[in-house]
């Protein structure tokens, strides 16, 4: 999106604004901003390996095994928070963000999924340190007594649940933040098909109008035509 000539002069004052307020205040801002942004992925992840272990547990049960792993979703739950927070500022991962919507979902879904594979591997050679072991030998512990099979499995399950994750989060910023929420949970479906059909209808006026008329005439608050698209913009943002 173009940025206008003042928004320097704004983010400046943004800049003086915080630097204004208390170190407190600030660092108890920016946490809070951290909070929110993993809660979600943190939330979704807990619910999801806790559907996964509740569904091990039922099949568990005609053997009479008994099998609890609570603390286990809400560890790793948190742990993909943390991924997903860290990896959110990498620049790269912005790379398909303006192709087809299969791109940048499958991208970011592989690239989350790889790096918490790093996380769960850096998690399990911290846990090998503590019970004794020696750096140098971690690699023929992975390969000779590390339990492959459930780290795979519970990798596809990463994936799966990053799939859907992933897929929510990019209809969301597609639809506008918050949308998509509306969309499911508080609008009807009627209201929402009229509501498509008006902003498809005011689209195309918007682009009549801006191939119909220049920018200058466009600017000039005095216009016709100035005044067609400051009717068309106001209708669409409400």
């Amino acid at each position: 999106m173009a940025r206008t000539s003042a928004d320097p002069v704004h983010q400046a004052g943004g800049l003086a604004h915080r630097a204004q307020r208390p170190l407190g205040r600030r660092v108890g801002a920016h946490l809070l901003e951290e909070i929110r942004h993993i809660l979600p992925a943190t939330i979704y992840f807990f619910l999801g390996f806790n559907l996964v272990l509740l569904t091990k547990k039922l099949m568990l049960e005609q053997y009479l095994i008994q099998f609890s792993g609570f603390f286990i979703a809400s560890g790793a739950a948190l742990i993909v928070g943390k991924v997903v927070l860290v990896v959110d500022k990498m620049p790269f991962l912005r790379r398909y963000d303006y192709a087809p919507l299969a791109k940048p979902i499958l991208f970011k879904t592989l690239v989350y999924t790889f790096f918490v594979f790093l996380a769960r591997l850096l998690e399990a050679f911290i846990h090998y340190l503590f019970a004794g072991g020696a750096v140098t030998g971690f690699g023929h512990h992975l390969l000779a007594e590390f339990s492959w099979p459930h780290f795979i499995g519970v990798q596809l399950w990463v994936f799966v649940l990053f799939l859907g994750y992933v897929t929510g989060s990019e209809i969301n910023h597609l639809l506008g933040d918050g949308e998509l929420a509306k969309v499911l949970f508080t609008r009807p479906s009627s209201k929402l098909r009229q509501t498509r059909r008006e902003r498809i209808r005011l689209l195309v006026r918007l682009s009549k109008l801006t191939q119909a008329h220049g920018v200058e005439e466009l600017s000039n608050a005095g216009s016709s035509a100035h005044a067609e698209l400051r009717g068309i913009l106001r209708k669409l943002i409400t």
